[in-house]
């Protein structure tokens, strides 16, 4: 049966997933609810150290952080009063936590994922139900620490922990991030991931603004667009798109991960003053794209600090 690539696009449209992407980059209609089309992410809080490092460089430059990606390395290298300290601080400046819980596919004794070809195309997803339950197992001893947010990479993952929120089994209002390790770039995906229960999601950091606008235009859940990232994964500094992609992906948080390779940069051996000065570092790129936006898209909205919508720690 042969049909044509117009009847196959119509098809595409009818289950609201756009039938291309969007190149006459129409702005979109979506914002937080407080009404601001951008917010600031910063990945790789590894310690407590890190945080107030970042909490005291942000202040010094007057930048209000929204949300940050912590332990990017692993939370099982943290002990738990650190947790808990991360949490106090978080909430003390109404910053959001997404926290990168062990068990890690890297840490599996079929770590397959780090070699170059099959490796590279089966992603870090989980390797069967004891590295699954291990992961669990932290994200419970994150909780317990008063944290409510979580990177997920794994669709498995992502439906139990849905599963756990929708029947109380972790408290209802935790919230889950699609990590860019799933690999979602297109409208397709990022409806699928939506559909499963994610409440954002960081597409992969090649995608160009149509493919963008495409998305936005499939789901309603904030999107996390890296502005820098590291050098294995692109090394993107997409400074000056940055007011194209608040308009067409609105509402979306701007993401920044500079650095060489995400293994370089997030083992634990690497020092925590190391991590309190690169952080130093991304509060400074953050400075630079707050100048840009001002100058060339005051029109579009940044939220003040800690809008009520974020869900914030709950340390004891």
């Amino acid at each position: 049966m042969t049909k044509t690539l117009e009847e196959i696009r119509e098809f595409m449209e009818g289950m609201g997933i756009p039938g291309r992407d969007l190149w006459d980059l129409p702005s979109s209609t979506k914002t937080f609810p407080d009404g601001a089309h951008w917010r600031i992410e910063i990945s790789g809080i590894e310690r407590a150290s890190t945080m107030q490092a970042m909490i005291d460089e942000a202040k010094t430059r007057n930048i209000n952080i929204h949300r940050v990606v912590a332990t990017v390395g692993g939370s099982t290298y943290c002990d738990f009063e650190e947790l808990e300290a991360m949490a106090q601080m978080a909430r003390d400046e109404k910053i959001e936590v997404v926290m990168a819980v062990g068990h890690r596919k890297a840490w599996d004794v079929g770590s397959k994922e780090m070699s170059n070809w099959e490796g590279a195309m089966w992603g870090p997803r989980l390797r069967g139900s004891d590295n699954v339950s291990y992961w669990l197992a932290d994200m419970m001893r994150n909780i317990e620490a008063g944290i409510r947010g979580f990177l997920v990479y794994d669709e498995g993952v992502l439906s139990i922990v849905t599963r756990m929120r929708k029947e109380g089994f972790i408290p209802k209002e935790t919230v889950f991030k699609c990590s860019v390790f799933a690999g979602y770039c297109s409208a397709a995906g990022a409806r699928l991931i939506e559909s499963m229960g994610a409440n954002t999601l960081n597409p992969s950091s090649d995608v160009s603004l149509p493919i963008l606008a495409s998305i936005r235009k499939a789901v309603n859940m904030p999107l996390d667009v890296y502005v820098s990232t590291v050098d294995s994964m692109g090394g993107e500094f997409r400074v000056y798109e940055t007011p194209e992609i608040a308009r067409v992906a609105s509402p979306c948080y701007f993401k920044f991960e500079p650095g060489t390779s995400e293994p370089d940069i997030y083992k634990p051996w690497i020092t925590e003053t190391w991590h309190q000065e690169f952080v130093r570092q991304k509060v400074k790129m953050v400075a630079i794209v707050k100048e840009i936006m001002e100058r060339h898209a005051p029109q579009l909205k940044l939220s003040e600090k800690g809008p009520s919508d974020l869900v914030l720690a709950e340390p004891k």
